[in-house]
């Protein structure tokens, strides 16, 4: 019992820190990628900024600032406004969100790009107050000149993979832009997007999210610390790496003859975004992430909607993982590439190693002892701490260093907030290791599952209310009691560390219990608001 309690536990570990190694790795990138643009001279920085933007933008002022063609510039030829302003279907995928949709469908109707090169589709889905709110919105922006239209399907097959493909038929964009119901873009967005697609190798052009409600509390907070690291280290990281990246689902643009080349939408994972990013990119389609622009959108406020949302991007990333990985590793990548596509493939997975090294972890307490009498060095353990170092060194980056994560806001204060933070974060997502653990065991077994959109409520502001009863989740899952048992068996721990007198998992112990303990409290507390 006491070798197998140490074998679990040491082959977790050895997972979990050769996945941080090669994130380390991504940061290696990132960092070499934005010294080469400081290194940039002025002029080759503004012929790269002219190449990527000036190209479509007709008009300028002397600071170098583009615009669009004022009324006398609409007099060129139709081919010539064709080459120039390329045809643009914004797809906006919904399902029941009566809370959002106003907010978004106005946003969208203020893009700063000519009104007869774009239309917006409202692919909608809702079987709830979200419809109405929809047509109105659309008859509103008709009569004032958009070309919009509410598309609405006979059966919701395939969820939003569905929609988007289904979407395709009636689009006659050359470009697809995608954007959930929580986001809020930026007028300019067409503008600083296609421009890139001026390079045809460019299949996708993604991104980064920004956060309209990151201060909204503790779970918004850590939401955003661990998404700032996405869309900085890890995205520019494997961009600049050569590596796979993905688009993420919305705030990007597809080429349409991408989307057809790689086989199109398909619903049988729950992450169809990732998955048709993989097989874009094997098909020679190039992803471009776009750190500098942000979209903004809004966190999920409450726990079960934290709990749907990772729920789907967990289950879906294993889904694809099976899926795309013999594809993968049968593909003309070099080794290298596809050692990172892999760990990538199997983002999701580490949860079940962080599970089971926890749980191993306790016997493993109780018995270590035995094992350094017999001879084992418990401080062959410190070797893994290499995993958290890197990890430290990668969340820094991304949210003190990264320029676009500063924060108006004095140094010395952001590294404060981070020191308390990143502990904080680490508690809660080993918190997350039974839920999240279930949902990659299901996609690895195949078991299929809705796809659970999460809920938004339009929730901006500290002072508002975030009970909103009409979409809050009520039933209690079983992972929820687990994960309460789950903080009693790591409080027990702790006091098995002083029967026993050996505190080397102490603070490991106590970090899960506490985790545990949080997630399992807000999951009761937000289940029974409304």
């Amino acid at each position: 019992m006491a070798f197998a309690s140490l074998a679990i536990y040491t082959g977790a570990l050895v997972f979990i820190t050769i996945y941080c190694v090669l994130q380390f790795d991504l940061l290696y990138h990132y960092k070499k990628s934005k010294k080469q643009a400081a290194g940039a001279s002025p002029g080759q920085d503004n012929a790269v900024k002219q190449k990527a933007v000036a190209q479509l933008a007709l008009a300028g002022d002397d600071s170098g600032a583009t615009a669009f063609p004022s009324a006398a510039d609409m007099s060129m030829s139709e081919d010539e406004r064709n080459k120039e302003y390329p045809f643009v279907t914004v797809q906006l995928p919904l399902y029941n969100e009566m809370y959002v949709t106003e907010r978004l469908i106005d946003c969208i109707a203020q893009f700063d790009y000519p009104t007869d090169r774009f239309e917006i589709h409202v692919l909608d889905d809702s079987t709830d107050e979200t419809q109405e709110v929809v047509r109105r919105k659309v008859e509103e922006y008709k009569a004032k000149g958009l070309q919009i239209e509410q598309v609405r399907r006979k059966e919701r097959k395939g969820y939003k993979a569905g929609a988007l493909k289904d979407g395709m038929e009636v689009a006659r964009g050359e470009f697809m832009a995608i954007f959930d119901a929580d986001f809020l873009p930026r007028p300019d967005f067409l503008k600083n997007t296609i421009p890139h697609f001026r390079d045809p190798e460019i299949g996708v052009v993604q991104t980064r999210w920004e956060h309209l409600n990151e201060d909204y509390s503790l779970i918004t907070q850590l939401q955003a610390l661990q998404l700032n690291v996405h869309f900085t280290v890890e995205q520019r990281g494997r961009m600049a790496g050569g590596m796979l990246l993905q688009f993420n689902g919305t705030a990007g643009v597809w080429r349409r003859k991408a989307i057809e080349d790689a086989g199109g939408w398909e619903a049988d994972t729950l992450t169809e975004d990732f998955d048709l990013s993989i097989r874009a990119q094997l098909k020679g389609w190039k992803i471009k992430f776009l750190e500098e622009i942000g979209s903004p959108a809004e966190l999920p406020v409450e726990m079960n909607a934290l709990k749907s949302q990772q729920f789907r991007w967990m289950k879906g990333g294993a889904e694809t993982a099976k899926k795309m990985l013999p594809v993968v590793w049968h593909s003309p990548l070099s080794r290298w590439k596809k050692f990172h596509a892999t760990m990538h493939l199997l983002g999701s997975t580490i949860f079940l190693f962080v599970l089971t090294a926890s749980i191993a972890s306790v016997p493993l307490l109780y018995f270590l002892g035995e094992l350094i009498a017999g001879g084992f060095n418990k401080n062959s353990f410190a070797y893994f701490m290499i995993g958290m170092l890197s990890i430290i060194s990668i969340y820094y980056v991304a949210n003190l260093q990264s320029e676009a994560q500063r924060k108006n806001e004095p140094f010395s204060k952001s590294v404060y907030r981070f020191i308390l933070h990143f502990p904080l974060f680490l508690s809660l997502s080993m918190g997350m290791a039974l839920h999240n653990s279930r949902a990659v065991l299901q996609g690895y077994l195949g078991k299929k599952s809705a796809f659970v959109r999460t809920p938004k409520f339009n929730i901006l502001d500290k002072k508002q209310d975030s009970v909103k009863g009409k979409y809050m989740m009520r039933k209690l899952e079983w992972t929820t009691i687990g994960e309460g048992l789950l903080a009693l068996y790591f409080l027990g721990a702790v006091a098995l560390a002083f029967y026993v007198q050996n505190t080397t998992f102490l603070v490991f112990h106590l970090m899960l219990a506490f985790g545990y303990s949080t997630i399992f409290f807000y999951t009761l507390r937000h289940r029974s608001l409304g």
